[in-house]
């Protein structure tokens, strides 16, 4: 059965993350696109061993030279004494406490390379530990504080020394062929070269002494292309670790099989699966602080990426396994114990939110602690809780709450400078009925100072995945505030396929894409529409990413007359050609029933390519050649029949992005031609 913490605080909550200071004569500008590419950006907090401070990296952004650096910053977990605790372009990251609380170590580029640092947190020089000749991925410290967990990029079975001689080799011998015996040949925006991520122990003060803990694994861990040290856990005796690898050979372009594996660090034998009867994906261990429990996360079907993450309990004695809450609809995120191993505290997608839950570890009861926002747990102290939160209004900060949820308060307001300068719009959710009059939920976002007798043209966001979500998050790629700053509501639907709305409604895109989705975005933007007469019916552009520009596609072929203008953005274009240059292939064979040769009808149902003949709506295609996901043929493809069809349109081409935009500078000039192309057709 679930708690929902009072409402009050919930409203309370809203105002506390949402509120910014009217100035008198309100002489605040509308958000652009250069407020959001040069806000300061929070992440990684970690709260000291005592409960009494609070670690944190702080992105900026250096515009003139297209770059983007982060420093450490240091805080009391009640917000008072906030300092800087390094400073240097050359970025440091990744601060992890030592477990008397004495030193922080973090990751930094200032020698040349990422390697270990510390420092003393109260004062003093930062000292260098590590010098590979390689750069670390990412770190943790061990319970006991003697050894510490690095990732590195090396060839499996090859030292970090015999790795860089190798590279320098390749790079002397003046070959530039490569020889594939399998797939991967290309990931994310990566071209393979044989070398995996691997998991090193470092003795704190003996680096030499590294060993790999994975030396015959041709696998990665972290995990390529997102993973991140969540995917690892340290015993609290530290004698273990618990890492997360999809070790299966060849089939790994098609395999969503990560497994859980146990190593000693000393050595004494070689990584054990301790997942091996479940084929689907197992995730993020974490051992409750007396030893005697390994929790984790894992899926039950294999090949689906966007299926619903169990907890499971392992007694670490026993080997005996049970799920948690079974009855709990939500996929949750990073598992955190509490410190008398009783509670596992989470985050999960919830209807437009992403909210922090408590579970009984004994009987699963699951007890909503924060729901409004988008919230991330950094760790507990005592009795409060400590986590991020941002929304569609707010970027992130730190923020703490009583165990319950109760007495919210903020811990740092790292862009409040910035915000008092800032005029947003205000933003709505509400629900309709959608495809087979079952509910669906949208947000729309008013125009940054709204005039009620006013009516404004419409920005319609379709968001990716498709398994995602446009909830209630400040983004730093498709921010709503970045139309509404411009003078346009903005409309988002979360159609069937959303996360946070329960299982069956996520699987219900799968072999459906052009179906249910398209139903919804129908119904959703009439109801926005109907709701709202400010929003100008007459004036709508509709804007999407990845699965979004594949909508946009679908869109123009197949709802020709709705919309003034178009944006497609890395959007797939044709189904056939999609199966056959992707990487991850076990994407389109579970979401299209299996690979095109076996079932080349399902591909075709929903294929944009077969409806180019009712394309007339204008267009703007971006694309970039980095993306491997979805490869820049698909946007040249939809670009070359709009301008054999003569239909008005432009193609943005970056040749040094993948999937996303993420450079500063072309990011300024993804959102302003984005505007332009707006403004042209909508006002």
């Amino acid at each position: 059965m679930k708690k929902h913490f009072n409402i009050a605080l919930a409203v309370l909550y809203f105002v506390s993350v949402t509120w910014i200071p009217l100035l008198a004569g309100d002489s605040r500008h509308p958000f652009n696109v250069n407020d959001l590419v040069t806000m300061k950006r929070l992440g990684d907090p970690q709260v000291s061993p005592s409960g009494s401070a609070i670690v944190f990296s702080l992105r900026e952004t250096d515009l003139e030279n297209n770059r983007g650096f982060s420093n450490l910053w240091l805080t009391s977990v009640d917000g008072s004494g906030l300092k800087q605790l390094t400073n240097n372009q050359a970025s440091d990251y990744n601060p992890r406490w030592s477990p008397g609380g004495e030193f922080l170590y973090f990751l930094s580029a200032r020698s040349g390379s990422s390697q270990v640092w510390k420092i003393r947190p109260e004062s003093g020089e930062a000292t260098q530990l590590t010098d590979f000749p390689l750069d670390l991925g990412g770190m943790e410290i061990s319970p006991d504080g003697k050894t510490l967990l690095v990732s590195m990029d090396v060839f499996p079975g090859k030292a970090p020394k015999e790795t860089s001689e190798q590279l320098s080799e390749i790079m002397e011998d003046g070959k530039t062929g490569r020889l594939y015996k399998n797939l991967f040949v290309r990931h994310w925006d990566f071209w393979a070269d044989g070398r995996r991520s691997h998991l090193f122990t470092v003795p704190v003060g003996s680096p030499e002494k590294c060993r790999d803990l994975m030396p015959d694994m041709d696998a990665d861990c972290p995990s390529k292309p997102f993973g991140g040290f969540e995917e690892t856990s340290f015993s609290p005796d530290s004698k273990y670790v618990v890492f997360t690898a999809r070790n299966v050979g060849h089939r790994e372009a098609w395999s969503t099989n990560f497994d859980l594996y146990q190593v000693p660090l000393d050595g004494s034998s070689s990584p054990r699966c301790l997942t091996v009867d479940n084929p689907a994906w197992d995730t993020s261990p974490a051992f409750s602080p007396d030893g005697n429990t390994l929790a984790y996360l894992a899926m039950k079907r294999p090949g689906f990426e966007a299926d619903r993450y169990r907890v499971i309990l392992m007694g670490t004695r026993t080997g005996r396994k049970r799920v948690l809450a079974e009855e709990w609809d939500r996929s949750p995120g990073t598992l955190t114990w509490s410190s008398d191993s009783k509670t596992l505290y989470t985050s999960a997608g919830n209807l437009g939110q992403d909210s922090i839950f408590a579970i009984d570890v004994i009987n699963g009861e699951t007890t909503t602690v924060i729901e409004q926002g988008s919230n991330s747990l950094a760790g507990l102290a005592g009795d409060r809780i400590f986590f991020t939160a941002d929304n569609l209004k707010s970027p992130a900060d730190i923020y703490s709450c009583a165990i319950d949820g109760s007495d919210i308060k903020q811990v740092t307001n790292v862009n409040a400078e910035a915000l008092e300068s800032i005029s947003f719009g205000d933003f709505e959710q509400f629900s309709f009925k959608g495809w087979n009059d079952e509910t669906v939920w949208c947000y729309i976002v008013k125009p940054a100072g709204f005039e009620k007798n006013k009516r404004y043209p419409v920005a319609f966001l379709i968001h990716g995945g498709p398994q995602g979500s446009f909830g209630n998050h400040f983004h730093y790629r498709w921010n709503p505030q970045s139309y509404a700053g411009a003078g346009y509501a903005v409309v988002m639907v979360d159609f069937h396929g959303s996360t946070g709305y329960g299982q069956a409604f996520t699987d219900s895109i799968s072999k459906d894409w052009g179906g249910k989705p398209l139903v919804d975005l129908k119904m959703g933007l009439q109801a926005a529409l109907d709701r709202y007469p400010w929003m100008d019916g007459e004036k709508v552009g509709a804007l999407g990413a990845s699965y979004g520009g594949y909508m946009i596609n679908w869109i123009a072929g197949n709802w020709p007359e709705r919309f003034n203008c178009l944006v497609n953005h890395d959007g797939v274009f044709d189904m056939r050609g999609m199966y056959y240059g992707t990487e991850e292939l076990w994407f389109p064979e579970w979401e299209q029933d299996g690979p095109y040769w076996m079932n080349p009808e399902q591909h075709e149902k929903h294929n944009p390519a077969l409806f180019v003949s009712e394309w007339k709506t204008p267009m703007l295609v971006i694309h970039g050649m980095l993306d491997f996901r979805i490869p820049v043929e698909q946007g040249l493809s939809a670009f070359t029949v709009l301008q054999r069809r003569e239909i008005p349109s432009k193609f943005l081409y970056f040749p040094d992005e993948n999937h996303w935009v993420l450079q500063p500078k072309n990011s300024i000039q993804w959102h302003n031609t984005v505007l332009e192309w707006l403004d042209e057709w909508l006002k």
